[in-house]
């Protein structure tokens, strides 16, 4: 099985008659993907790309059944229209869009954390690349074709060093079950360890990566859980080896507040705990391969 879409998933998109979310949203067409219907307010009614626009994501469900939703909105209404998803009984929800602001976000989490756990919508990003399940559906911005489809799940702060990975056990013969990209903002939709723990009762996955960079508790986290709770082999790679002491670096999550938050000190954690950690972003494939060989 594949964790939250498949290619039954009926998938909605929100902002599907601006630029990038047309040309996204075709691409997950060609992909497979079941995309139902579009939400633009002001648009409704309309056709595009040869689904229906819906002004609202409550009028888009109640007429078409949508489950999934991703999220192509301008950061001044992400929030919005990412809490408007969870209101409308949405399950899982990608946000691609960058540059949310912080406090936006901190009302997006208070807002779906307040919805009994069985109803709690799951949602990934902000900031980042989306989720694929190879040969069944794909929602979000990646290169579907670099994916196999196989038993291991991976799950990545930064879309390209996913992509990387991605391409890497392919050419090693490796596929994936579900690719998730959880974003590189300081605050996520949902965390490593969140997401990890659908891994874990996933019957189909049979090991787990990580890919992790300096910043924040996440990486720690998963080490902790790891050693208390799952019976899966996991891998790992952490980027920012190599960042200057003191300068923050590329996502807006990467930036090294306290102990236990730079590269070494978190591969040391990740090791300490048994995990297997790639030394550099060339070997994240052969470290999987050695990791599924036992």
């Amino acid at each position: 099985m594949s964790i939250f879409i498949d290619e039954k998933t009926p998938v909605l998109v929100q902002g599907i008659t601006g630029r990038i979310g047309s040309f996204h949203t075709q691409e997950m067409i060609d992909y497979g993907t079941n995309i139902v219907a579009g939400v633009t307010p002001g648009k409704g009614g309309s056709i595009h790309l040869g689904k229906p626009v819906f002004n609202t994501v409550e009028e888009a469900v109640l007429a078409t059944g949508a489950e999934a939703s991703i999220v192509f909105v301008p950061p001044a209404y992400a929030a919005d229209g990412i809490m408007e998803a969870a209101e409308s009984n949405i399950r899982f929800c990608v946000s691609i869009t960058d540059g949310i602001p912080t406090h936006d976000m901190i009302r997006v989490k208070r807002y779906i954390n307040s919805a009994p756990q069985e109803k709690r919508m799951v949602l990934t990003g902000p900031n980042c690349a989306g989720t694929i399940s190879p040969g069944k559906s794909l929602l979000g911005i990646m290169p579907g074709h670099i994916y196999k489809q196989g038993s291991v799940g991976l799950i990545g702060r930064s879309g390209t060093l996913g992509y990387e990975a991605a391409s890497q056990m392919k050419e090693l013969e490796i596929g994936i079950s579900t690719s998730v990209g959880i974003g590189g903002d300081p605050i996520n939709g949902s965390s490593f360890l969140e997401i990890l723990k659908y891994f874990e009762n996933d019957d189909d996955t049979e090991a787990v990566m990580i890919i992790g960079e300096i910043g924040g508790p996440q990486e720690a986290e998963v080490a902790e859980y790891f050693k208390k709770h799952m019976n899966k082999p996991m891998a790992a790679y952490i980027a920012g080896l190599t960042a200057p002491s003191g300068r923050t670096m590329g996502h807006a999550g990467a930036i090294v507040s306290s102990s236990g938050e730079s590269a070494v000190e978190k591969v040391v954690i990740l090791k300490d705990a048994g995990i297997m950690v790639a030394p550099t972003p060339s070997d994240m494939g052969i470290t999987v391969a050695n990791l599924l060989k036992g």
